[in-house]
């Protein structure tokens, strides 16, 4: 199995908290590729198993800038059948939290991508053990959760 961890950070947050999941999923024994958006190639999403993106939020629930070209890239891809989570990072001093991973998520619905129902999202960086072993979590629940086979219901997936 194969991954990819694509995302931006500004400050370093969210490239840490790519790192944890990174060594998680390699300890998990899946080959993982990381690299930030500007240097992933988009035409090449489909030949992974797994695709998770890390985002922070700009201003006021914003895309960063660097997300902006990578976003509309992906959203007009066909993702069928590939596995994907939304992560990042934030701070609760912002009005909307977060905002550009459910923007992340949201977008990856429309690809047919199959969309891990749960997103990770960190106050600044994972500086603590807690905040390492949340990352960890979240790496293994995705990965279980990409395992089970999918339900299917008339023609559509569950």
């Amino acid at each position: 199995m194969k991954a990819l961890i694509a995302f931006a950070s500004m400050s370093g947050n969210t490239e840490d908290m790519a790192t944890i999941l990174k060594q998680t999923l390699e300890g998990k024994g899946i080959d993982t590729e990381m690299m930030e958006f500007d240097d992933t190639p988009v035409e090449t999403l489909s030949t992974y198993d797994y695709i998770l993106i890390g985002t922070y939020t700009w201003g006021d629930g914003d895309l960063p800038y660097e997300a902006e070209d990578f976003y509309e890239e992906v959203s007009s891809l066909a993702l069928n059948d590939i596995k994907t989570a939304v992560f990042g990072s934030g701070d609760y001093s912002y009005p909307k939290f977060c905002e550009a991973v459910h923007t992340f998520h949201d977008m990856l619905k429309t690809t047919g991508a199959s969309v891990f129902p749960e997103t990770l999202k960190m106050e600044l960086a994972p500086d603590t053990d807690e905040d390492v072993e949340c990352c960890q979590e979240f790496a293994t629940s995705f990965l279980t959760w990409a395992s089970l086979p999918e339900k299917r219901v008339g023609n559509h997936v569950s």
